[in-house]
């Protein structure tokens, strides 16, 4: 293309400003996002790709997310579906748990490592076994450390609810870990 081509060509339209109520979704749950991602890819730039296409998505389709009985639950599914999406097109495994697995300060510092992968192993079948939505309160309450409003902020659900979900998350490991213990301790 000459310079003359290029200078003849109409000017891009300006970019549409973000709305304030899309800017301030954004900075609120991006973050949280971002670290869900990266847990289920294993790749900061991935996470934050797939992060971005939810948001780009999410943009587009602004108006008709707010009128959606609950935008914020909607969003985040957006955002799980986009990353499993990611992984699949890269033909990735997700890697939510495993690498924990491995890296772990008890492992480090473990007199019998063998036993540790083994407990850590058993964990993360028993956090697999959680439903997803039990598994992913307990990822943002104990892996994330956010507060149960947070928690709640980013799932679209009540206080109560992410209490009550994590008290039953909770409960669940301990009776899938029960038998691993058994005789562990008097």
């Amino acid at each position: 293309m000459t310079q003359e081509e290029f200078l003849a060509q109409p000017p891009a339209p300006p970019m549409t400003p973000m709305p304030l109520d899309l800017a301030a979704f954004h900075q609120t749950h991006r973050p949280a996002y971002v670290r869900w991602s990266e847990r289920y890819l294993g790749s900061r730039q991935d996470a934050e790709e797939a992060v971005d296409q939810t948001f780009e998505e999410l943009a587009r389709t602004w108006n008709s997310v707010l009128s959606k009985e609950n935008p914020a639950a909607y969003a985040w599914t957006m955002m799980k579906n986009r990353t499993i999406d990611y992984a699949r097109a890269r033909g990735r495994r997700p890697v939510l748990c495993e690498a924990e697995v491995f890296d772990t300060v008890g492992l480090r510092t473990a007199i019998d490592p063998m036993e540790a992968i083994q407990d850590n192993l058993s964990l993360t079948q028993a956090l697999n076994s959680l439903s997803d939505r039990q598994r992913d309160v307990f990822f943002l309450r104990h892996r994330e450390g956010f507060s149960v409003a947070d928690v709640a902020s980013h799932l679209g659900i009540t206080k109560a609810g992410v209490r009550s979900i994590d008290r039953y998350a909770r409960r669940h490991l301990r009776q899938a870990l029960a038998p691993e213990r058994e005789g562990e301790h008097p």
